[in-house]
């Protein structure tokens, strides 16, 4: 009776600590990866909306703001060192509107416009197709081009595709030499309408694929400049819309785009991007894994039309959505980013590679100056955002093999409600070298980590880390770095086993060779 009693004793321990070991257990296989991270869901948004463009990027030739062809340099720098790999433009809604003869030719000539969409501005098109081209090359990262289909005509986006791409005797390749640019531009990536079932023309998805195949059609490649189509698709959850578009369309695309925004309460009163208490960023972080959710669904019926994953899912507009910040212009999406933007940019980020076989591109909305923007701009000065150093820690997993892993969470909770407190990716580059990125959503605990490396031998390793003491801590003109990237000294190697302690609120990355 003893003995028996003894290994029912011993038996309850080890299920105990297997229980126990099984909470935030982290297990990657690290000579197993076949995919690649497609740099490109490291990409941004840019739209002709309020201060994102002029003042955001623009500035004139005449400023005193320092700029290389009016365009602005600690910009540019910025973007760079974050190793930008795409940036999509002009819209987003304004796209629909925009009729790109307008932004062509000398500046002082270029007809005016009212921007209905965004506060009602005057747009006076002095950034348009060359400016825009010159930026992506000052930054060494891949134009992105949203065609008019809301409101244009196929003949106006065919011709600006041969004024962008053609090398040859043509009206609109002779065009751009008369407004000062002799070789063609390479613009692989070309969006056919955007959101078309809203602002872009409240279509229904039959029509919409109709007149997709039609704009496709003279979407045409010239030349080694190979055209990747990117047709409209759903909105959020709208699984209708993506199984319509893939059933009638899906052969003559190669991308499909999916929008979702991360908005805390709901779109009449979206909350506050500082003032908010713990329920709400909860909700916040809840919200934001429905991205997981999402893709999982909408490539399910991707899959039944395209099983060998031909078609990218593109993500191009993805982010936080708030109330804008008091006494600016409703219509230009002006808000702070704190912490807890930084916290669901690394969730996104690592949900996207996490289903990197299907998702090929993502554009968080929007760069400068607008929603979750990774820089703020007044005047001469600029700030970094925390969602900025997200992007300044995951450059790392650009183009890198995807790892595969095993993970068991510890939970987050809200009153009756629970989330993982953790989330993860992980990669390998191509000197070998293993980048493991984790966020800590919990902003009141820290959470320890047990990893084990399977198939690598690793001798040393580094981090890096961003967290903040409170989770609406956010940078300033008066304070630009309140929230910025520091070494991180939580995590120890032992043979195989890796642990790690992550602080409450906190996005880290660890590079192990």
């Amino acid at each position: 009776m003893k003995s028996k009693k003894t290994f029912q004793i011993l038996t309850l321990l080890l299920f105990c600590s297997v229980s126990i070991s099984a909470q935030n257990r982290l297990i990657i296989e690290a000579d197993q990866g076949k995919q690649t991270i497609n740099r490109q869901i490291y990409g941004h948004f840019s739209e002709h909306l309020g201060r994102c463009i002029y003042g955001g990027y623009w500035v004139g030739e005449e400023s005193s703001v320092p700029n290389t062809r009016g365009i602005r340099n600690d910009v540019v720098n910025a973007l760079k060192d974050i190793r930008i790999p795409n940036l999509r433009w002009p819209g987003g809604c304004f796209a629909d509107e925009y009729h790109w003869m307008d932004g062509i030719g000398p500046r002082e000539n270029r007809a005016k416009m009212i921007n209905t969409h965004w506060g009602g501005v005057v747009e006076d098109n002095s950034f348009g197709t060359h400016e825009f081209l010159d930026l992506c090359e000052q930054l060494g990262t891949e134009p992105y081009i949203s065609a008019n289909v809301g409101s244009g005509t196929v003949e106006e986006m065919s011709k600006w595709i041969e004024y962008v791409t053609f090398d040859g005797e043509s009206p609109m390749a002779n065009l751009r030499r008369q407004n000062g640019r002799d070789e063609p531009w390479k613009v692989k990536y070309w969006g056919i309408g955007n959101e078309s079932w809203g602002c872009g023309g409240n279509m229904r998805p039959e029509y919409y694929a109709d007149l997709y195949r039609h704009y496709a059609t003279y979407a045409r490649n010239y030349g080694d400049n190979q055209i990747y189509r990117i047709a409209c698709g759903a909105n959020g959850g709208d699984y209708n819309w993506t199984e319509t578009v893939m059933q009638n369309a899906g052969r003559q695309m190669q991308g499909l785009s999916l929008h979702y925004y991360t908005v805390p309460r709901d779109w009449s009163d979206k909350g506050s991007a500082t003032n908010f208490d713990e329920k709400e960023y909860f909700t916040t972080i809840e919200k934001t894994l429905f991205m997981d959710e999402l893709i999982t669904k909408h490539s399910l019926i991707m899959d039944r039309y395209d099983p060998q994953k031909r078609v990218g899912m593109i993500i191009d507009e993805w982010g936080t959505w708030y109330n804008v910040e008091p006494g600016t212009n409703p219509g230009f999406l002006y808000q702070q980013n704190t912490m807890r933007d930084a916290v669901v940019a690394g969730i996104n980020l690592n949900i996207f590679n996490s289903h990197s076989d299907r998702v090929q591109m993502a554009n968080l909305a929007q760069t400068v100056n607008v929603l979750q923007a990774v820089i703020l701009t007044d005047e001469e000065k600029m700030v970094l955002t925390p969602t900025y150093w997200v992007f300044y820690l995951y450059k790392v997993h650009q183009d890198a093999t995807l790892l595969p892993i095993s993970f068991t969470s510890n939970q987050y909770r809200q009153g009756d409600r629970a989330i993982d407190a953790v989330s993860v990716s992980a990669s390998k580059d191509a000197d070998g070298k293993i980048h493991i990125t984790l966020v800590n959503a919990d902003p009141n605990n820290e959470q320890r980590i047990s990893t084990q490396l399977v198939g690598a031998s690793v001798k040393n390793i580094s981090g890096q880390m961003l967290t903040a003491d409170k989770i609406n801590d956010y940078n300033s003109i008066d304070q630009p770095s309140k929230v910025s990237v520091k070494e991180f000294k939580g995590a120890s190697l032992s043979g195989s086993n890796l642990s790690v302690v992550l602080p409450s609120k906190s996005v880290v990355m660890l590079e192990l060779k």
